[in-house]
């Protein structure tokens, strides 16, 4: 009979899983970077990235158990996989333009996104002080962005997009988190896009050469790899735990940027990111202490 590990350890895995995958996905974003600079058209590089994940997908889910092919709600995951494509498509078209450490800092407004997003979407009630830390948040934007300044790049707004989008499919995947087992969402998302982009790559094939085979084989296994290891890391740690640790991919990011592209991020960009990393955490927290009163049992009347 196997031992169960103790809430610790399994936490402590949980969090390593996480870092885990967001290593990956900071080598998806290198990755893109990197074939983009070698020539191959960024609809291309997405449709890399999906593919690879959908094959990958289908190993290890699709061929076990073939229902997880089958829907429960096949319209709304057909939305969350449109978004997922888009704010991909929008993020490599923004890493043609721009280093890796704008467009990551610009994503990490997602949270903030996300919270303003819901109280039409899912109807959450959200307080003044989470109303303020969005604020907050997206004034970080606008420092990294400097739409003010002679360093303002208009493939900025497409990383906005990016933003917009992902935070839709964030919405659309709290919505199906009842219904859909994660086998269905890997299999759709990664389905969905690379067959929607399948008429539009195949008019302008390009096949890479010398050392762009490697990103591009690679691209779409660091996709799969880094949301089972994120799936992973929340089937061990809670929620609240993991929400944090996203944060650690700016300094990847940045690491990524010097390594590979001799790039380094601007004071802008710093401190841009901590205004949005602070909005974050502060977001984040209220949410914890909402829930919790929520969650907190009512004293028995004696």
């Amino acid at each position: 009979m196997s031992e169960v590990k103790p809430r610790e350890d399994r936490t402590r895995t949980g969090v390593l899983l996480m870092v885990l995958a967001v290593a990956f996905f900071t080598c998806i974003d290198s990755s893109a970077k990197l074939l983009i600079i070698a020539g191959l058209p960024a609809l291309q590089v997405v449709f890399a990235r999906y593919t690879g994940h959908f094959l990958v997908a289908v190993l290890l889910f699709g061929l076990r158990d073939p229902s997880a092919f089958r829907s429960h709600a096949p319209f709304k995951q057909l939305l969350r996989s449109l978004f997922l494509l888009g704010s991909t498509v929008l993020n490599f078209s923004a890493l043609q333009f721009l280093p890796i450490t704008v467009t990551t800092t610009i994503m990490f407004a997602g949270p903030i996104a996300i919270t303003l997003l819901a109280i039409p979407l899912l109807g959450e009630k959200v307080g003044l002080r989470r109303i303020v830390a969005v604020c907050c948040g997206f004034a970080g934007v606008l420092v990294v962005m400097q739409p003010w300044g002679a360093d303002f790049h208009p493939a900025m707004f497409l990383s906005l997009g990016a933003l917009v989008c992902a935070a839709f499919y964030f919405i659309l995947t709290r919505m199906l988190s009842d219904v859909e087992a994660n086998a269905t969402q890997q299999l759709w998302s990664s389905g969905v896009a690379a067959l929607c982009l399948l008429p539009f790559v195949l008019q302008d094939w390009t096949w890479p050469s010398g050392w762009a085979w490697v990103p591009f084989v690679l691209i779409g296994c660091f996709g799969a790899t880094g949301h089972i290891a994120a799936t992973a890391g929340h089937r061990l740690a809670d929620a609240s735990i993991l929400a944090p640790v996203v944060y650690v991919q700016i300094f990847m990011a940045a690491f990524a940027g010097w390594a590979l592209f001799d790039t380094l991020p601007t004071v802008w960009t710093l401190g841009g990111g901590a205004i949005i990393i602070a909005s974050g955490l502060y977001i984040w927290q209220r949410e914890r202490v909402v829930r919790g009163r929520v969650r907190r049992p009512v004293p028995a009347q004696r």
